[in-house]
């Protein structure tokens, strides 16, 4: 209710201006054409048409722009059936007017009321909406935070870390320690993965985290 409201103030002028104006040149163009032969229902229908017109042409023209149409010549359908359309409704108030500059403003006026009343209301149709509340998405407020920050160190990538030695049964590590005992006492030196894998029977990836495991305890040898 309060948008319809708001709403209301903002454009009603408008609508009001738009409506007293096209009343006023619809019937100066009416009564033009009913003095020129089109008697009756055409007399009508020339006026809805040429009014229609400049207001069809003019949505028109805003809609070249807001899509970004590339214009071809001098000017675009649009502006040139609009430029026929104020031609047409002027000269036809301009008919019903006094032969006097005051006259000539009078009987002009309804008609340029309505094409300034319809080009604000054109203008503000394409225009940015202002009157609704603007809401932000949480992702943009989080980059502002993040950006208002005062001394807020740069960010760097740290070295990637190897994954951590699975936990192993302590029998088999104790297991592979005397293995690796009786290789040193028989042979003098330290044990291998290979060696470990043909005493244990187990995979190559399981010698290599005992044997790591081995090397990282106090007891290593």
């Amino acid at each position: 209710m309060r948008h319809l409201a708001a709403w209301l103030l903002n454009t009603g002028p408008v609508l009001v201006l738009a409506l007293i104006a096209g009343a006023g040149s619809f019937t100066h163009i009416r009564d033009t054409a009913s003095q020129h032969g089109q008697t009756g229902w055409m007399s009508w229908a020339i006026a809805i048409c040429i009014d229609l017109t400049c207001v069809m042409a003019a949505r028109e023209r805003q809609r070249d722009k807001k899509t970004g149409r590339t214009r071809r010549g001098l000017a675009s359908w649009p502006v040139l059936v609009l430029t026929g359309g104020i031609i047409l409704s002027l000269a036809a108030n301009l008919a019903q007017a006094t032969p006097t500059v005051w006259g000539w403003i009078t009987a002009a006026t309804p008609a340029g009321a309505f094409l300034v009343a319809v080009s604000m209301l054109e203008r503000r149709a394409t225009g940015p909406a202002q009157d609704g509340p603007q809401t932000s998405s949480p992702t943009t407020e989080t980059s502002q935070v993040v950006t208002d920050v005062p001394n807020r160190p740069a960010l760097t990538r740290e070295p990637d870390r190897q994954p951590d030695t699975p936990a192993l049964d302590p029998a088999l590590v104790e297991y592979a320690r005397r293995v690796a005992d009786e290789h040193l006492a028989r042979r003098g030196g330290p044990v291998t993965a290979d060696l470990i894998r043909a005493h244990l029977g187990v995979s190559d990836q399981l010698a290599a985290d005992l044997l790591r495991t081995l090397h990282s305890t106090p007891d290593a040898r």
